[in-house]
């Protein structure tokens, strides 16, 4: 199973934002859906990345030999508090139909480093923001990185996302706002679901040595 031990029966998630605004409409969007985590026993720890300087992959494969990404940054702090956590949140503004730059440095590096490290069940949720357009294809990158590592997506009662240029515009989507409530409350549902699945099944995940088929030989 994962690193989650079977007998710590705290639960906590990660909340990740990815705005360069500690304070901005993306950190509006992902309160709620922490303060509705918190409503419901879950544990959060809140970082702050988007105002970073983060580097990008550079494929040097060191981490496949360490286990930890060569650069020694914010990237392997996150890899150590996610042995202890049944759940990530990553939020993001909406850059040119994209997630913010930044984090996807981080989140590419983050999660290759760790492609031999066991995440299975551990619960993924998403939150894009935008003024108008690109929410959804923002959402679907970030969704990308938790459907490679065997990381159940959360849904909501429809795409995790909220328009507005600020935190007020923000709130003034009362949909958007109860979608990032239906969020919070349907991963505090599965990392609690998960945890008693963990306990009395074990993990899923396939018993077989990884095959990796390339398209040329």
């Amino acid at each position: 199973m994962n690193e989650v031990s079977k007998n710590n029966m705290t639960m906590k998630a990660i909340i990740i934002n990815g705005s360069p605004k500690a304070k901005g409409n993306t950190a509006r969007a992902l309160r709620e859906v922490e303060q509705t985590l918190n409503q419901q026993g879950i544990e959060t720890e809140w970082i702050h990345v988007g105002h970073m300087n983060i580097h990008g992959c550079i494929a040097c494969n060191k981490c496949w030999d360490t286990g930890v990404c060569a650069f020694k940054d914010i990237v392997n702090e996150i890899s150590q508090k996610m042995k202890d956590a049944d759940g990530l949140v990553v939020g993001s503004p909406v850059y040119f139909a994209s997630p913010n730059g930044t984090l996807l440095a981080l989140l590419d590096r983050l999660f290759y480093s760790n492609l031999h490290t066991d995440w299975s069940m551990k619960v993924g949720a998403t939150v894009s923001i935008a003024r108008r357009g690109g929410a959804t294809t923002t959402m679907d990158a970030l969704n990308k990185y938790f459907l490679k590592t065997n990381m159940p997506l959360v849904p909501s009662q429809y795409w995790s996302i909220a328009h507005g240029t600020s935190p007020e515009e923000v709130l003034q989507d009362e949909e958007g706002m109860q979608t990032m409530r239906q969020l919070g409350l349907n991963m505090a549902f599965m990392i609690k679901s998960f945890r008693l699945g963990l306990e009395k099944y074990g993990s899923p995940k396939i018993n077989e040595e990884l095959v990796e088929t390339h398209y040329i030989r």
